[in-house]
Formats: C-alpha cells, sequence, structure tokens
C-alpha cells in the first residue's frame, strides 16, 4: 500500500470533531516492569505470574510484554494527581501478591541478566516481528524481551490545538527521554530502540515534514516495511515515540521510571499538553529544532550535548505552572 492508500486508515488515530470531547484533560499511565525469581533471580515463566495475580483488584490492568515483562495499564484518570495515587495502589497491591508468590518486580529499563530471556509470547505478530527485527540485527530481540518503560497517555484535542499538541510532544521528545533517562550509551534502553528499525520508529523529524500530520504520519506507515498484513495490522506495527491514538496521545519514549518519579513524569507531560501558556512557550523554545531532531535523540541515547539540560529546562517550564505544581504536590 502507499501512503494514499494509508491516508483513510491513518485518519482514524487522529482526532476528530466527533471523537474529541471540550476540551479533554485525562491522563492514564502504562507501567512495565521486569521480573525475576527472588530466590535465583531467574526469568519468570508468565504463567506463573498470572496465576499469582489472579483475581486482584488490578488483575483487568494487567497484562504481560514478550519477554515476560509485566504491564499494569492504569486507566484514565482526571488528572496527574489522581492518576498517580491509583498507579502507586496498584503497584503495591501487585508487588506483594508477586512477593508472596516469590516473584519480584524490577524498575529496570533494560534487563542485563546473563541468561537468556525467551520469548514467551509467541502470537503469530509478536513470531513475525522477532523474524524480522532478528533480520536487521540483536537490537529488536532485546526490545522485546529485556525493556521497560513508563508511558503516559493523554487526551488529545482536535483542531489546531491538537496539531499543537502532536508537535509539541514530538519536539519536546529527545529532550524529555534525555531528562528522565535512568541509563544512556551502547546498552541504553533508548540506544536499543535507535537500531530497532529506523523505518518504523520514527526518531527523526519525519512526522513534523509538511502541515498536515496525517500525511506525515501515512508516508511513515508506507515506508516501513510490512511483516504483517498491510493495512490496519501494519499501522499496529510502527513504534514512533509518540503514537497517535485517536482520542488520545501515547507518549512511548521514557524508560521505566522509579515509583517516587513518576509523578514529575507524568505531571510533565500533561503540562505541555494540557496547559496552553506552557505549550505555547515549549513550542517557542522548541520550533526550530524539528530538522535537527535525528540529533537530538542519538545525543540523548548516549548522553552527549545539552539534551538532557534542555530536558530539564522543560521539565521546569511545566511543573511552574499552577495546575502541574499542584498535581505534582497532590501525588506526592
Amino acid at each position: 500500500m502507499d501512503a494514499q492508500q494509508y491516508r483513510p486508515l491513518v485518519t482514524a488515530l487522529f482526532p476528530s470533531r466527533s471523537s474529541s470531547a471540550a476540551r479533554p484533560r485525562g491522563v492514564a499511565l502504562e507501567q512495565e516492569l521486569v521480573t525475576a525469581d527472588a530466590r535465583t533471580g531467574a526469568v519468570v515463566e508468565v504463567g506463573r505470574l498470572l496465576e499469582a495475580t489472579r483475581g486482584a483488584s488490578y488483575a483487568e490492568y494487567l497484562s504481560v510484554e514478550p519477554g515476560g515483562q509485566v504491564e499494569l495499564s492504569v486507566p484514565v484518570a482526571s488528572g496527574p494527581a489522581a492518576l498517580v495515587r491509583s498507579v502507586l495502589a496498584d503497584l503495591a497491591a501487585l508487588r506483594a501478591d508477586c512477593g508472596r508468590a516469590g516473584i519480584v518486580l524490577v524498575a529496570a529499563p533494560v534487563d542485563v541478566r546473563e541468561e537468556e530471556v525467551p520469548l514467551q509470547l509467541r502470537s503469530p505478530r509478536y513470531l513475525a516481528m522477532a523474524e524480522h527485527f532478528d533480520r536487521i540485527g540483536p537490537a529488536g530481540r532485546v526490545m522485546m524481551r529485556r525493556t521497560a518503560s513508563t508511558q503516559v497517555c493523554v487526551d488529545w484535542s482536535d483542531g489546531s490545538r491538537g496539531v499543537e499538541q502532536w508537535r509539541v510532544l514530538n519536539l519536546a521528545a529527545p529532550f524529555l527521554a534525555a531528562a528522565f533517562a535512568r541509563r544512556t550509551g551502547p546498552g541504553s534502553r533508548l540506544a536499543t530502540w535507535l537500531e530497532v528499525d529506523p523505518s518504523r520508529t520514527a526518531f527523526d523529524g519525519r512526522l513534523l515534514v509538511g502541515r498536515c500530520p496525517v500525511a506525515a504520519y501515512a508516508d511513515f506507515a508506507a515506508g516501513a516495511t510490512p511483516f504483517v498484513e498491510e493495512g490496519a495490522a501494519h499501522l499496529t506495527t510502527l513504534f514512533p515515540p509518540v503514537r497517535p491514538r485517536g482520542r488520545y496521545l501515547e507518549v512511548r519514549f521514557p524508560d521505566v521510571q522509579e515509583d517516587d518519579a513518576i509523578g514529575r513524569l507524568v505531571s510533565s507531560v500533561a503540562a505541555l499538553v494540557l496547559d496552553d501558556a506552557v505549550r505555547g512557550e515549549a513550542l517557542r523554545r522548541l520550533e526550530g529544532e524539528a530538522g535537527r531532531l535525528e540529533r537530538h535523540w542519538v545525543d540523548a541515547a548516549h548522553g552527549d550535548g545539552d539534551a538532557a539540560a534542555r530536558g530539564h529546562a522543560l521539565v521546569a517550564l511545566a511543573l511552574g505552572a499552577p495546575a502541574a505544581s499542584a498535581s505534582l504536590r497532590g501525588a506526592a
């Protein structure tokens, strides 16, 4: 399929007036954690994890990643403070249940254990993905089986406000990634992602080319090699730093955060997207960077340049907003 054929499918990934509530302000979160046997440190089988959490209050929000990493997808809340309270309560319950079953959950952006981490989820999609990435190099295998992230989801407006929200997150992404990085350099989570398959990760400025985000994303989709059926299924195999999800934006780039840092990340992203004044100032600071995003991503991955300093400045801007500051205090 070419970009023109993908365009109707991509349009559904971007907000429309019929799907977007007036001034939406909800936030949600996906927290991924590496699992280990409490006695041996070995990889934990998925079945054992699911048995340990069966019937728990959070069980409907729990899933697993291909290497057995656990993912807790906390549903949308009215703001960062409410979300973080819910996240921390569910994480505490999850850790307690796993602890009773002899399972430790670790907020590690990369699993560095020497033992082989098997592909535990063997659906046709994951098998095709693994085969495709293995043809490129080892990074895809590491990404699928050994990495963990804290992903923030935030409501997305339609119209010009929504275009600004899309733009600010894509421009700010490498700087925020650097500010919240738990590890940099070769073997870090972000350095691994940069090597997975550049045609489907867009760690550059391609999603900001032109005036129409839909057209840019359709070009992106058409340029990625399909390893599943073309069309809607292919779109699910694209992994940009910020993923369009119709009514919300999924911020995929941060390393997994320890519990006490989740509130800072959530509040920063929420303010940049939802606070008009913060977003406007951030865009003013970042607007000239679209053509240099590829370089900024490399700097962020390897701890070079001023990426982290600029990221911390954006966090300070975001948390200086009254709503963000109040949210952070409420989440503490």
